[in-house]
């Protein structure tokens, strides 16, 4: 052993060089630096410390000093430990960039569903989750796209490890968007993510999927809080935190497409008869119904008076014979009303 527990073959041929320089002056030629690189490769991939490892070629130098040591010693000394320091990072830069290449390629994976569920689960022990057990899956939008090293992915991250520690939590990123994966028996660890998530991408919107069991349930709950974030797209929802589980009735709406549209065309068709098109009369339905139903409110969140509201909501009466204020007709209307925002009409022909 070359001392501090370091083999004598990553100080392979070290003494020699110096030597030939103390005795030629010469500085180290290209293939000896060269060696030197590849033993500092070596070295790191074995996994000894770069601070022993400078140490032992200190200790080696001081322990072999040349009786002719001039300056060119001490040029070749630090020439040799520069080079072998030098190789040393590479070798550690390449392992951080196949490890950042393998978790890219197991989250990739693993939100798509698209490796065999039995080597998910094996690959996904490496990252600290056991996907034999029921997992949630909260993803997090805000005005710009993030990537897994930015700054805010990585407070997000740091934040919930200084909370919880080690919970098999796994904090990513997907398609620009912040994602947590998380033990789904652990509401407060989402609850957590969601909080700060919205705090660091400055009132980002977040949803969050149902728990899911076994290794396929990770991709169906991110499936789940996605399509949680879409659907508060078309429909203007603004709460900070959505939960899949309490928008389970929308994908229920919207699964008989042709059914959903001939109601909208059937209900809301007629309003494309009143002057400036469907819209305005729409939006006036839509305030009235997400206000309860309650017209002073719904006047205020369009800038109406209340006398033009009610003119409105007659004019809707009268086109489509529907009354808005009437139970009976109201569940058929608020039904459509939300189709038509679902389908995106009337700005797209059904």
């Amino acid at each position: 052993m070359a001392g501090r527990g370091i083999p004598d073959e990553y100080l392979d041929g070290y003494t020699d060089l110096l030597a030939a320089a103390a005795a030629t002056g010469r500085r180290l030629t290209r293939d000896e630096l060269d060696s030197r690189r590849a033993l500092g490769e070596r070295a790191a991939e074995a996994g000894y410390g770069l601070r022993v490892l400078v140490g032992a070629h200190l200790a080696a130098a001081r322990a072999n000093w040349p009786s002719t040591a001039s300056e060119s010693s001490l040029a070749a000394v630090e020439q040799a430990v520069d080079a072998f320091a030098e190789g040393y990072e590479r070798a550690q830069l390449l392992a951080v960039r196949q490890e950042e290449a393998a978790r890219r390629e197991f989250i990739d994976d693993l939100l798509y569903g698209r490796s065999d569920l039995g080597l998910l689960a094996e690959r996904a022990e490496r990252f600290g989750l056991r996907l034999s057990h029921v997992h949630a899956v909260a993803v997090a939008r805000g005005e710009s796209g993030y990537d897994e090293g930015d700054a805010v992915p990585r407070e997000v991250e740091r934040a919930l490890i200084g909370r919880f520690g080690d919970r098999s939590i796994l904090v990513t990123t997907k398609d620009g968007r912040l994602v947590c994966v998380a033990p789904g028996d652990q509401d407060d660890v989402l609850a957590y993510f969601a909080k700060r998530a919205h705090a660091a991408t400055e009132g980002g919107q977040v949803a969050v999927g149902r728990p899911r069991p076994g290794p396929g349930g990770v991709v169906h709950s991110y499936e789940e809080a996605l399509n949680a974030l879409d659907l508060a797209e078309r429909l203007e929802l603004d709460a900070p935190v959505l939960y899949a589980a309490d928008l389970l009735v929308y994908p229920v709406l919207t699964r008989d497409r042709q059914a959903m549209a001939d109601l909208v065309l059937s209900a809301l068709g007629p309003l494309r008869q009143a002057r400036g098109g469907a819209k305005p009369l729409l939006d006036t339905l839509t305030a009235y119904f997400d206000s309860g139903c309650v017209a002073a409110e719904a006047a205020r969140r369009l800038s109406l008076s209340v006398r033009a509201l009610t003119y409105r909501l007659d004019r809707i009466h009268r086109l489509t014979g529907a009354n808005p204020a009437d139970p009976v007709h109201r569940y058929m209307l608020q039904t459509a009303v939300i189709g038509a925002r679902l389908l995106d009409w009337p700005a797209k022909e059904l």
